[in-house]
């Protein structure tokens, strides 16, 4: 049996990609996307055709209306694929404003109700800051359940398990990019700091019964997530995805529930705790400010590809 495999009986295996037609290869329970995903899958030619759709339905729509109707096009095509749940993402420009976050969340979930999908078969991704966190702790008391993004740090970890987010995707290669940039080390296994981030994490909801569930993202290679197995899911790219199902060799699962007691003692964080542990951990503070400017960018990139179009 090859390690995707094994793999499956620990974990809940999510596809993290835009293009749909490889998540068929690797059948994963749920499928997840990105402003970065979605603007590479546009410039393939055999995704062209929803872009070209989603322009020439909306004539008099503004260009933010056309990402929406894009976004909720490539979501329902991943859900005629999988079995679970997709993630969409709200507009990263609207991190630091609850109240826009929760109008978008409202708006995109009723576009794919229209379109006929259940919105329990749809998490909504928005950056895991104080607003954001906010934001998704609206939404959840609509049953409109969220998956929080961007995250690298224990303090965004309980600030949304204390608001009842459904999901968090703590970033693993992020978090090794930064420390092997830091260190020049080249992290391995166990020591590799973007794992130890999420173990830490899963350890604390586990011990204290939190129900939020933890999504490892982001990865570099197969060992960070084979060091993982046993968290709740892991969304994992199509690239490694197939080493994995190429690979033989045990997988042994790493995290449990049982193994948690020796998790951190348990905080509650107000919004004054939070920015300052946010602001105590530098690695945390820049991936963050790092990660919503990179998904404008990616989001203006596909603006204007909308714009040329039209």
């Amino acid at each position: 049996m090859n390690q995707l495999e094994q793999l499956k009986k620990y974990t809940k295996v999510v596809a993290d990609t835009g293009d749909f037609q490889s998540i068929k290869a690797y059948t994963p329970r749920d499928a997840t996307t990105n402003p970065s995903l979605i603007l590479k899958a546009v410039q393939k030619d055999e995704y062209k055709p929803l872009l070209e759709k989603a322009v020439r339905d909306n004539p008099h729509a503004s260009t933010g209306e056309v990402i929406d109707k894009l976004l909720i096009a490539f979501g329902g095509e991943i859900l005629k694929v999988v079995s679970g749940r997709v993630s969409t993402e709200i507009d990263a420009r609207l991190s630091f404003d609850v109240e826009a976050n929760v109008a978008k969340g409202r708006e995109l979930i009723d576009l794919y109700e229209r379109a006929g999908f259940d919105r329990e078969r749809v998490l909504i991704k928005i950056a895991s800051t104080w607003e954001g966190i906010k934001a998704a702790e609206i939404l959840e008391k609509e049953m409109i359940h969220c998956n929080l993004t961007l995250l690298f740090s224990l303090p965004q970890a309980i600030a949304c398990a204390e608001a009842r987010v459904q999901l968090i995707s703590p970033f693993v290669g992020r978090i090794y990019d930064w420390h092997k940039k830091q260190t020049g080390i080249d992290y391995q296994g166990a020591e590799d700091p973007g794992v130890q981030s999420v173990k830490r994490i899963y350890n604390y909801y586990r011990k204290f019964g939190y129900e939020t569930e933890v999504m490892g993202a982001s990865f570099r290679n197969t060992s960070q997530i084979l060091e993982l197995a046993g968290c709740d899911l892991l969304t994992i790219s199509p690239d490694l995805l197939q080493k994995l199902a190429d690979t033989e060799g045990p997988v042994e699962r790493k995290l449990s529930a049982d193994t948690a007691t020796g998790a951190a003692a348990k905080m509650s964080l107000d919004e004054k705790t939070f920015r300052f542990m946010l602001n105590e951990d530098a690695m945390a503070t820049e991936k963050l400010a790092e990660g919503i400017r990179a998904f404008c960018a990616d989001s203006g990139k596909l603006k204007q590809i909308i714009s040329s179009m039209r």
